[in-house]
């Protein structure tokens, strides 16, 4: 797995969750590359497009470019194809565009020349068992978002976003090198802010995490590289 070869891989994934490109490289000027990768969503990506990406890049940043992409398969794969090319680290897609889906954003990924991990996202957080039922889906969340792992991971792709609750059942059921990708993250006394499912980066990572997703403990911080440094600091044993 391309995590494994890295001798630099920080655990760290900062969520720039800003509305446009300025704020977002405002902070990326404050930070460092050897202590975090950096993660660009739809809002931000909508508004400054590839270029800030490759800015990003350029500045020695791992992306994880959050997309999650869902579509018809060709569509996905020249999707993914065209992200890959952009230099990002890491891209998503949505798991419950099934297994023919997954497969062809592998094939895009695999066609692009470049080698990006690809994930796939299972059930949104924002979705209790209600809106599932509601859309046609059976049985518990846990058993749903397991079900679509292992279909992820059978679909040839690198891991899953999951919330740190899910990390032991899938780890258990889906291996040592499956990447788990973990939001809701908080260090230890920091505000919950509006997240309900949460835990420390410790805890996270005991727990089998490989990359913590961390935003405004850090992007709202009154010095966030040294919230970043704290961060680090925390988990260099793990």
């Amino acid at each position: 797995m391309t995590t494994t070869m890295n001798t630099h891989n920080p655990k760290i994934i900062v969520a720039l969750d800003y509305p446009q490109a300025s704020s977002a490289l405002a902070l990326a000027a404050q930070l460092d590359p050897q202590l975090c990768r950096l993660k660009v969503g739809k809002e931000l990506f909508t508004s400054a497009g590839p270029r800030l990406v490759e800015q990003l890049v350029d500045r020695g940043y791992g992306v994880f470019l959050d997309l999650k992409f869902h579509d018809i398969p060709n569509t996905v794969a020249k999707a993914c194809q065209a992200a890959s090319r952009l230099g990002v680290w890491m891209l998503n897609v949505h798991a419950t565009g099934g297994r023919a889906m997954m497969q062809a954003a592998r094939s895009g990924v695999d066609q692009s020349g470049r080698n990006p991990l690809l994930i796939a996202v299972t059930i949104l957080t924002s979705m209790d068992q209600t809106v599932l039922e509601e859309i046609g889906f059976s049985g518990s969340i846990e058993q749903t978002v397991l079900r679509l792992a292992g279909l992820a991971q059978e679909s040839g792709l690198d891991g899953v976003v999951c919330s740190a609750q899910e990390t032991p059942d899938l780890r258990k059921s889906l291996g040592p090198d499956f990447c788990l990708v973990t939001p809701g993250i908080r260090p230890a006394g920091a505000s919950s802010d509006d997240q309900s499912r949460i835990a420390t980066p410790a805890e996270a990572l005991n727990q089998g995490s490989s990359y913590l997703v961390i935003g405004r403990p850090i992007t709202q911080a009154e010095n966030p590289l040294q919230a970043l440094q704290n961060i680090s600091q925390e988990i260099q044993n793990l």
